[in-house]
């Protein structure tokens, strides 16, 4: 007689697990929308409205992403993914502010956001947090770069830096822009036994910076 022992979960408590971190990423994603929307209201300055409407995508794409294929198991990849993400809340409003440098952070920061909503929009949902495979796109800001979405944080933080500029502010932007770069690396890892993404890669070089990296 032969005893097996299920030593993974069962697909009920995968379930249960896959809509927790769901809401958990909405509900994260909900309190930075509320948030700039109140610095909107107390500030009138559009761009409260615009990371507003950022956020709001980012909490919808939770709720309705499918379930991934498979999602990495590695605790360096859930930390990159986490780090890269929300180092931003490090940033802080000190140091030299030139009018050149807030301009040119703003429009910075409205590109960044207006490549962020069309990669969610883009990626429907296949969107996600930590390395995983929800199936590969390839359109929109895909054909540019592998991961436009990291190009758009980029975008946004060195708005932020621009802005207010200081060595901590600095010190977030490289240790946040390394963060998705490891991101980057390890979701392509996983995706390495995937035929699509392989020949996706082959037409697509870069993978956050056009003609860099």
């Amino acid at each position: 007689m032969t005893i097996t022992t299920a030593l993974s979960p069962t697909p009920r408590a995968q379930r249960v697990v896959r809509v927790c971190a769901n809401l958990v990423g909405a509900a994260s994603a909900a309190v930075f929308s509320y948030s700039f929307l109140h610095f909107y209201l107390q500030t009138h300055r559009l761009i409260g409205i615009v990371f507003f409407a950022q956020q709001t995508f980012v909490a919808l794409a939770y709720l309705i992403r499918r379930p991934a294929r498979v999602v990495t198991r590695r605790p360096g990849d859930w930390l990159l993914a986490f780090a890269g993400t929300f180092i931003g809340v490090l940033f802080r409003p000190e140091g030299e502010h030139p009018g050149w440098g807030i301009w040119t952070g703003v429009v910075l920061q409205l590109v960044g956001v207006a490549i962020a909503v069309t990669g969610i929009l883009t990626l429907g949902r296949s969107f996600g947090f930590a390395a995983a495979d929800r199936g590969v796109v390839t359109r929109g800001p895909y054909t540019v770069v592998r991961h436009p979405m990291y190009a758009a944080y980029l975008l946004l933080d060195s708005g932020y830096l621009l802005q207010s500029l200081s060595v901590r502010n600095a010190a977030v932007l490289v240790v946040g822009t390394l963060c998705n770069g490891g991101r980057a690396l390890a979701e392509e890892r996983l995706l390495t036994n995937n035929g699509e993404y392989l020949a996706y890669r082959r037409r697509v070089r870069r993978r956050i910076i056009p003609g860099v990296w």
